[in-house]
């Protein structure tokens, strides 16, 4: 259910800002989303999976307050990330 190594250093070196970058919020913005995508395909199968779902509810609210920082530090950083994820935006 977990990223594996190649999957995430794949998505590391697509939204890294330079070189070794792993803690940017558009990394971890996208590490969360490629998780989230995860959790909810395994939930629509395992409806009752109560622990998995507070951990989705948990990735969500992380992946809501990095877009608020980025929105607020970066606007610009902020909408490349909400389209390149196809992330809805308020």
């Amino acid at each position: 259910m977990s990223l594996n190594q190649t999957e995430k250093t794949e998505i590391i070196k697509k939204y890294e800002r330079q070189p070794g970058d792993t803690g940017s919020p558009e990394v971890q913005i996208a590490l969360l989303t490629t998780r989230i995508t995860q959790l909810t395909n395994h939930l629509r199968i395992n409806r009752h999976d109560e622990s998995s779902r507070r951990g989705l509810l948990k990735m969500v609210g992380q992946r809501r307050r990095l877009l608020a920082y980025l929105r607020q530090k970066d606007y610009d950083r902020f909408l490349a990330i909400t389209e390149a994820l196809n992330i809805r935006k308020k």
